[in-house]
């Protein structure tokens, strides 16, 4: 099928190409590579294992016989199943690619009942190369479109977790854990870093709950003195204290029904952490100048950035307290742990933002370099500081229709940072087990996609020279 479409930028695909035969395998990677293709070759089914277990790829071509890979579990020893055995390794380690099987004449029937194990496609041979483009095309715009619906799905504002982007696997474990104990009394504390999103998934807890619709009230109990965080959390009455005019409800009262959020409950004094434990187990609150009792009914969702057991140990944290408000336990991690996140956090924020600056108008976008930079940096400040900087990206660029938000708007802090180092690893995932030199083929896989192909630019980003770029892509059969 011709491509007619010059409404699109045409879609660059990480393709991973399966073939015992050098020279075929180098006529196919040649015929990708002008569309912008980024292309791995392999030529046995072992090879393509670790391929396609360490990397990520939108496409994979495979031959369907390939003798070199016969001895390969699974594989039949003439390696006329080798394309299949690699379907299967692709079903479950890449279930969001697409396989194309390539195969001789008389192994069409063969070919066909691949498409019963999710084959995208098979093309014969010999190979008519603009038929295997457009196959390519059409399955690299599949993977894409596949991917971009998990991101949607991510980024649904689903009733209750509004502003929550859980893309990363820790995180969609979280939102498990917080639709299943805002059923029901339990207390809640949520620790991580600032900026992770803490409030957040307070909110979260009282809008899955039964007290949704009652109030929802948040309170910081840092850099306060003694008596002013006691009047917030439980009220005075007329007269208590010099300027006290009238009566006046504190944070647990107002709360009555609903959620009260104590936010960095770590830096209330061990003379408010005995008056804060009191009322959680008599549900019942005095007022400062005030002998009366006044029930409440609250639940607490506490949160804080500090260990709260090492503050156990040097006596600065109640450990009775302790106990009472980790009725569950939520670690939310920071922003570098989930680092495949931080694309769809940023376009949310660019959609956000520009929405907000221009009203009405089509939404710019984020160049690939500058989300390659903000996705690189470890972000000291979390999510806050990623949606910060957004913002003031947006609002430097002008934030224009249509425009294209380039890498000169990202900050000199973020836009120097170390993208070939520490921070490379921004979109492999887990580390764990991974050798050195998948995570170099990959990094440079992801960084030729950003640059189209483009190799002095992605020398540049990954700051080696050309030669070195060179002899790594031929080192590592990247073409």
């Amino acid at each position: 099928m011709a491509d007619t479409d010059t409404k699109h930028e045409p879609v660059i695909a990480q393709v991973l190409i399966v073939e015992d035969e050098i020279e075929h395998a180098d006529v196919i990677v040649d015929s990708l590579r002008r569309p912008g293709h980024v292309c791995t070759t392999v030529n046995t089914v072992e090879r393509a294992y670790e391929e396609i277990t360490a990397g990520k790829f939108d496409v994979i071509i495979t031959d369907l016989r390939m003798p070199e890979s016969a001895g390969v579990h699974g594989v039949n020893g003439d390696g006329s199943n080798a394309g299949m055995k690699v379907l299967e390794l692709a079903s479950k380690h890449q279930p969001d690619a697409e396989t194309i099987m390539v195969t001789a004449h008389g192994d069409v029937p063969t070919a066909r009942d691949a498409f019963k194990h999710g084959a995208f496609d098979f093309v014969e041979k010999p190979l008519d190369l603009v038929v295997l483009r457009s196959v390519v095309k059409r399955a690299a715009e599949q993977a894409v479109l596949r991917s971009e619906s998990e991101e949607l799905k991510d980024l649904v504002q689903h009733e209750g977790f509004a502003g929550i982007i859980a893309g990363a696997e820790s995180m969609r474990k979280i939102i498990e854990t917080v639709r299943t104990v805002a059923r029901s009394n339990i207390s809640v504390l949520v620790s991580g870093e600032s900026g992770t999103g803490k409030e957040l998934i307070a909110q979260a807890v009282h809008r899955n709950s039964a007290r949704d619709g009652k109030k929802f009230k948040s309170m910081n109990c840092a850099g306060q003195a003694e008596n002013l965080l006691e009047d917030e959390l439980f009220g005075h009455v007329r007269g208590a204290f010099t300027g006290a005019e009238k009566d006046r409800e504190g944070v647990f009262e107002y709360a009555n029904g609903g959620t009260l959020f104590l936010d960095e409950i770590g830096d209330m004094p061990l003379a408010m952490q005995a008056k804060l434990l009191r009322v959680l187990e008599s549900g019942e609150v005095v007022r400062l100048g005030s002998n009366e009792l006044r029930k409440v009914d609250v639940r607490l969702v506490s949160a804080t950035n500090k260990d709260l057991e090492q503050m156990i140990k040097d006596g600065t944290f109640r450990q009775d307290l302790y106990f009472r408000i980790k009725g569950t336990v939520v670690n939310l991690p920071a922003l570098r742990d989930r680092r495949e996140d931080i694309p769809r956090i940023v376009r949310h924020a660019v959609s956000r933002f520009a929405g907000e600056l221009n009203p009405g108008k089509a939404l710019p976008e984020m160049s690939d370099a500058a989300m390659l930079r903000l996705t690189a940096y470890d972000w000291p400040g979390n999510v806050r500081q990623l949606l910060n900087t957004v913002q003031t990206m947006v609002v430097m660029s002008g934030g224009q229709s249509g425009s294209i938000i380039g890498v000169e708007f990202v900050p000199d802090e973020v836009r120097e940072s170390d993208l070939a180092g520490g921070n490379g690893s921004y979109s492999i995932g887990s580390l764990a087990g991974t050798s050195l030199e998948q995570l170099e083929r990959q990094a440079i896989r992801e960084t030729l996609k950003l640059t189209g192909g483009n190799r002095e630019q992605a020398a540049k980003m990954l700051g080696i020279g050309e030669r070195t770029l060179y002899r790594k892509l031929n080192e590592y059969g990247l073409r």
